[in-house]
């Protein structure tokens, strides 16, 4: 009669050994025991079952095991079972045998991630020597994007670029990349195909966020958002390059300045840096990272404040300067925002603090001397 002893001992905390120890009797019939079927690759759902099947012939006087294999991870061999008794604790995992076929099935409940991997259906002849076959259970997992791809990246412009990108995931997922608002990517087109998207030279209208997208038909995907930061000398453009004023009017002059990282921005007039005081304003208004609005307001213009003004915008890998020119006129510039409308059709500036009466209209004044263009006061 066949006596099979099983000894388990653990040598450490995640390793099982198991010496299997069959003392077989000699048989009458020189069949040699064979495994007439095992099922096919199995893919499952997390959460789903699968049921295994594993036929054999000849083999009722030899122990039959089922084992997990993982060959990602170089660790032993997990039993399962041996002939018709479980050995894993687990409760998800039950094993039923058929004795008209001869079949073992091993059954997995409330399938998790783990359970991925391949299993291996054993029939014992001697101490070393089995037949086994096997089959292998993948288990669908929506993406993850792996923490090698990229994640943001600040380069100067003429550099080139390597955006990368990996998913984990069953099916193994598809990686595609995108642009914020389905802009150009430097490849052409909108969307671009594969792990790695190269830019050989980067120029600052490639900045921007790039969107890195694996799919694989499991869950909803999954995206990463990629900043590219490109850096760039200054660029600076006057939207109106002369303006004219008259006498003790006020005047806004302005520049446009894109640059990245942010510019140091100065006005000059005649060779001298101006700053804030009676006679001037300087006002910065960053639009986005790489854009600034800068104006100077010349406040009551005097003579000697007709001229050339110059803008200039200064980072770490360059300087830009403009010029814009303001000239005398005799009638004030009605178009310059500076200047309020009444409902009488009035146009003035003023400095906080005069009062004047129009035509038994009380107006207020916001900057400079109060000054009228339609009365003789």
């Amino acid at each position: 009669m066949l006596r099979t002893f099983i000894n388990m001992k653990m040598t450490r905390p995640t390793v099982l050994f198991v010496c299997v120890l069959a003392f077989l009797r000699q048989v009458s019939s020189q069949r040699t025991p064979t495994i007439s079927y095992i099922s096919q690759e199995q893919i499952k759902d997390i959460g789903g079952t699968v049921e295994l099947d594993c036929s054999v012939q000849y083999a009722q006087d030899y122990p039959v095991l089922w084992m997990k294999i993982d060959r990602t991870r170089m660790v032993d061999p997990l039993p399962i079972s041996t002939g018709s008794s479980l050995i894993i604790r687990d409760s998800r995992f039950s094993l039923r045998y058929d004795t008209a076929s001869s079949t073992y099935t091993l059954q997995v409940k409330d399938i998790q991630e783990t359970d991925a991997g391949y299993y291996q259906c054993q029939v014992i002849l001697a101490l070393n020597n089995k037949i086994s076959a096997e089959v292998e259970l993948q288990v669908r997992r929506p993406p993850i994007i792996s923490d090698n791809s990229t994640r943001s990246l600040v380069v100067s412009e003429g550099q080139s670029v390597r955006l990368e990108c990996y998913a984990g995931g069953y099916p193994p997922p598809r990686v595609s990349w995108r642009r914020e608002n389905n802009a150009i990517l430097p490849t052409g087109g909108s969307i671009y195909r594969g792990n790695i998207l190269k830019i050989p030279s980067v120029s600052k209208k490639d900045r921007g966020t790039y969107y890195c997208v694996a799919e694989n038909g499991v869950g909803r995907g999954a995206r990463r958002n990629i900043a590219v930061e490109v850096e760039f000398s200054p660029i600076i453009t006057v939207p109106r390059p002369r303006l004219g004023q008259a006498l003790q009017y006020d005047m806004d002059l302005e520049c446009h300045v894109e640059a990245y990282p942010p510019p140091a921005i100065v006005w000059r007039k005649d060779g001298v840096q101006l700053s804030n005081n009676q006679h001037y304003s300087i006002s910065h208004f960053a639009t986005a990272d790489e854009f600034t609005d800068t104006t100077i307001r010349v406040i009551t213009i005097e003579k000697r404040q007709y001229g050339r003004y110059v803008c200039s915008a200064a980072n770490k890998l360059g300087t830009a300067v403009a010029e814009v020119e303001l000239f005398e006129i005799s009638t004030p510039n009605v178009n310059y925002p500076g200047l309020i409308t009444t409902n009488t059709g009035t146009q003035y500036s003023g400095i906080s603090g005069f009062v004047i009466v129009l035509s038994g209209a009380l107006l207020f004044s916001s900057r400079s001397v109060l000054l009228c263009s339609q009365y003789n006061i």
